[in-house]
């Protein structure tokens, strides 16, 4: 078994016991990831990082804590040695060549720096980290504060160190999505950052975090979602029982009254209705029909 499977199999024993909100023998499998030499795609490409973060936010043993926050910290000087060595070739791939030991004759000078010029630079290779692309440099107390509250809300139980998020980038690019929509940092500006901060920050749901953080939301999109796009899936399983309960009681709420299909109900079309007739006129005139649509709850009155 190859070092990426090994870590994926663990990977999927820690999730599980999470899923489970048992962390029962998370040491062992703990120790086994120490004892594996991680290099950054293996890193990145399982994201065990955000398997062992979430072992360690459950578990109550210290033990687990503590060889937990052991690995964190070690990858995440994976990924900062990883990003100072490409900005090193960077550098050099930058600066100009040195010139060779034997140095061309005079009639050859001018060949030779055409050839040079004609060389394409090496690209330096680059690790795989989440990147995000620039946004505009603002000078604006305002929006540099909410930039700052967007990063503290990003790296909130450090998922972005498993990942390899620029917070900052991504923070700088979310919030001028937002003021590109107003215009302005006025009330409305501030009520959109504050949503995504709260919900950014959400410890019952970090979903929505990861997937800003990988890449699958998109800055634009969570700076327009609606608080129900951006809600766990536990709350809107809960908003949608409480819809459910809502619209059976409203049509529980009738008093009595027989079943038909000879009326059609004018919203949802359909011929689930329920009726009553009252005499609310003299008692010479015919009684008042007054019809529930079963399927909607909808009332209306048949003359």
């Amino acid at each position: 078994m190859g070092k990426a499977e090994e870590v994926i199999r663990i990977g999927k024993k820690l999730d599980k016991m999470v899923n489970k909100k048992s962390t029962e023998g998370a040491v062992d499998l703990l120790k086994e990831l120490k004892n594996i030499t991680m290099s950054l795609d293996t890193l990145q490409s399982t994201r065990i990082g955000m398997s062992v973060n979430a072992v360690r936010k459950q578990s109550t043993d210290e033990e687990v804590q503590t060889i937990a926050k052991s690995l964190i910290k070690s990858w995440k000087k994976l990924v900062d040695s990883s990003e100072n060595k490409a900005d090193e070739k960077k550098k050099e791939s930058s600066s100009p060549s040195s010139s060779s030991k034997n140095s061309p004759q005079s009639g050859d000078q001018s060949s030779s720096k055409k050839q040079e010029a004609s060389k394409t630079p090496s690209t330096p290779t680059t690790p795989k980290v989440t990147t995000f692309p620039a946004a505009p440099v603002t000078i604006d107390s305002v929006r540099n504060k909410c930039r700052e509250l967007l990063v503290a809300a990003l790296q909130v139980d450090n998922d972005y160190l498993a990942i390899g998020t620029d917070c900052k980038q991504l923070a700088a690019q979310i919030e001028d999505y937002i003021y590109q929509e107003f215009k302005k940092t006025d009330m409305k500006y501030k009520s959109r950052l504050r949503s995504r901060i709260s919900n950014l920050k959400d410890q019952k749901n970090p979903e929505l975090r990861k997937n800003v953080l990988c890449g699958n939301v998109s800055a634009q999109r969570i700076a327009s979602m609606t608080s129900e796009e951006m809600a766990s899936a536990e709350l809107k399983e809960v908003r949608k029982a409480l819809t459910k309960e809502s619209i059976r009681e409203h049509q529980l709420a009738k008093t009595g009254g027989t079943e038909t299909d000879l009326f059609q109900c004018g919203k949802c079309k359909k011929k689930n209705c329920t009726y009553t007739q009252v005499q609310t006129r003299s008692a010479d005139e015919p009684m008042t029909t007054f019809v529930l649509c079963n399927e909607c709850g909808h009332r209306w009155k048949f003359c």
